[in-house]
């Protein structure tokens, strides 16, 4: 059954270039979900946009002499350049400083005030001395007082998972400059999360099929929740839409409220974009709609606790009540929060603070696009963190893609060329064409329904299955040898190259540059598997234009099964898919990859 299919990647603050961390939590397992998705007829629209609001922007554009917009404009346009060289398939990546995305994070804020679901309150803020500005939870760190971990955040405890306050930490200090933060009284708006713990509970008690850490880590959550603020004192914002707030010019809305509100926003704006204002409905008030949310492990809590309990509340559906949005109606919850965990370089997080950092415009320029998508959904942190090395990818280079997969093409698609000049006729099967032909069919029920369950690298590893197969029934069948029986040669060439074309498809999310490339050799004609564009857009009345990544997918002719491949297509001589790397990169590095 054809399903309307939501997929959301978490959205990167416009503060830098991506690096490989990011896009190993976010990034290329959504777009392989989103394009496996695409290719079995479902509906899908994948969003995510550049995060532009709050105070690390602020840091980033004191600290090169330009404004906040100036930054945001200046990073959102490098982040779209590096998600497009890495070919994720966004139907729209836009950005938080839109007129659209302030219209609709503000109606998410009315009607959850008018629900009775935000509450005013006082509280002690925590404020930089040396700028006056709040400083953010994230941005704040001490000792856990309740488990005594040393590197706690003012939000949580990563270590224990307790819910905390800035000041509640022992020996707080600002991660931007190391000052100790002031704490002074200050109103602000919170969630009343307590008033929809109830509701989010019993809802977190049907999602029984998500990743244990990402349940595991919501229940402990939920078990004390508080009131979280959702407004501070900043003057780099969405406005509070609240008589006697919307003109107070150092209260905004907090960056996560912001931020997650985001996939909403993204949604309704690509529909606009469409010319069907409300065709995004379809991902978000129906029955047929699937959401599928994907994110690094440090923003579980955002999507598996807050943002539903923000969508019940707006939805009215707390234990206060309350009526939905005029304007969004009753809006869906997520099917599935997909978190992954951290990529490390030595055993620590990467991280551009500390110099344990690969950026993603590097390693394309370097290595191409799929050499990095492959690594990520067979090596990547997927269920626990993973110690990216470079000797590690050298050696997956080389042996996996480049003598495995390269080769099986090169030297199957070379034989065809040079005996044939065209796919080869096939003629009487043996039981070990039969066999070969029968398994690779099958991995598509299996690789397909790894796929839906979310286990990339099961996944990829059984595409790969298929490949290692093909290589050992051609080692097996010795075709090169068979110059006296053409018919026999003919039928083997046949075969390995129906492999081949079943493997490319196994591969296409994975891998959606190479599988196009696979396609052409094979004789194809047209867009195999689409990718992106970066498209300039502006909303209107002169408003300033902006770069969104966005594509025609519907177009291409990539299709979950096996495709039989047609005798007499013409076939061109190849050229390597991947090329072999010098071991010696392996112990160092590339020299623009710092590893301290």
């Amino acid at each position: 059954m054809c399903a309307h299919v939501l997929a959301t990647a978490a959205w990167p603050y416009a503060n830098g270039p991506r690096h490989i961390g990011h896009v190993s939590g976010f990034g290329v397992p959504s777009d392989v979900f989103a394009r496996f998705m695409r290719m079995s007829g479902h509906e899908v629209l994948l969003v995510s946009g550049s995060d532009e609001h709050g105070t690390a922007i602020q840091v980033k554009a004191e600290a090169e002499g330009l404004t906040p917009q100036e930054a945001a404009d200046k990073y959102h346009r490098i982040i779209v350049e590096d998600l497009q060289g890495l070919g994720l398939s966004y139907d729209l990546y836009t950005r938080t400083t839109t007129e659209n995305h302030t219209k609709v994070v503000q109606e998410m804020f009315r009607v959850l005030h008018d629900n009775g679901y935000i509450v005013e309150k006082t509280l002690m803020g925590a404020i930089s001395p040396s700028t006056g500005r709040t400083l953010p939870d994230r941005y704040i760190e001490g000792t856990c007082p309740i488990c005594k971990f040393e590197f706690a955040r003012g939000d949580q405890c990563d270590n224990c998972g307790n819910q905390l306050d800035p000041i509640d930490l022992i020996n707080p200090h600002s991660k931007i400059n190391g000052e100790t933060p002031e704490f002074r009284e200050t109103s602000h708006f919170f969630l009343d999360l307590p008033a929809l713990a109830d509701q989010l509970k019993d809802w977190l008690d049907t999602r029984q099929d998500w990743r244990p850490n990402v349940l595991n880590f919501s229940y402990n959550y939920v078990k004390e929740l508080k009131p979280r603020a959702i407004t501070r004192d900043l003057d780099w914002g969405i406005r509070i839409p609240v008589e006697g707030w919307e003109e107070d010019d150092m209260k905004r809305i907090y960056v996560w409220f912001d931020a997650v509100t985001g996939y909403l926003s993204a949604s309704i704006e690509w529909a606009k974009r469409t010319g069907d204002p409300d065709a995004w409905r379809a991902w978000w008030t129906t029955d047929n709609a699937r959401c599928y949310m994907f994110m690094g492990k440090d923003n579980i809590v955002f999507h598996s606790v807050i943002w539903p309990s923000m969508l019940l509340g707006v939805n009215g559906q707390g234990s206060r009540g309350g009526k939905p949005s005029e304007w969004f109606g009753t809006l869906d919850l997520p099917t599935e929060v997909v978190s992954s965990e951290f990529l490390t370089m030595k055993g620590s997080k990467v991280d551009t603070s500390h110099g344990h950092v690969i950026y993603v415009r590097d390693f394309l320029r370097e290595f191409g696009p799929d050499s990095l998508r492959y690594y990520i959904a067979v090596a990547g942190p997927e269920s626990r963190d993973t110690d990216f090395t470079w000797d590690e990818f050298v050696r997956r280079n080389n042996t996996e893609l480049a003598n495995e997969w390269g080769n099986l093409v090169n030297r199957s698609v070379s034989m065809a060329n040079k005996n044939n000049g065209a796919i080869p006729p096939i003629h009487e099967l043996l039981p070990v064409d039969q066999e070969l032909l029968g398994s690779s069919k099958a991995a598509f029920d299996t690789v397909g329904t790894l796929l839906t369950q979310r286990k990339f690298k099961q996944a990829i590893s059984e595409a790969m299955r298929v490949v290692s197969s093909a290589n050992q029934y051609l080692s097996q069948t010795e075709p090169w040898k068979l110059k006296d029986d053409t018919d026999r040669r003919d039928t083997v060439l046949h075969v390995a190259l129906q492999i081949v074309s079943d493997a490319n498809t196994l591969l296409t999310p994975f891998m959606p540059h190479s599988a196009q490339k696979v396609f052409e050799l094979l004789g194809g004609e047209g867009v195999w598997a689409a990718q992106p564009e970066i498209r300039e857009v502006d909303e209107g009345q002169g408003t300033r234009s902006y770069p969104v990544l966005t594509g025609d997918y519907a177009s291409e002719r990539a299709r979950w099964e096996s495709r039989p491949i047609v005798a007499g297509t013409p076939l061109s001589k190849p050229t390597p898919l991947f090329r072999k790397l010098d071991e010696k990169l392996g112990e160092t590095g590339p020299e623009w990859a710092p590893l301290s």
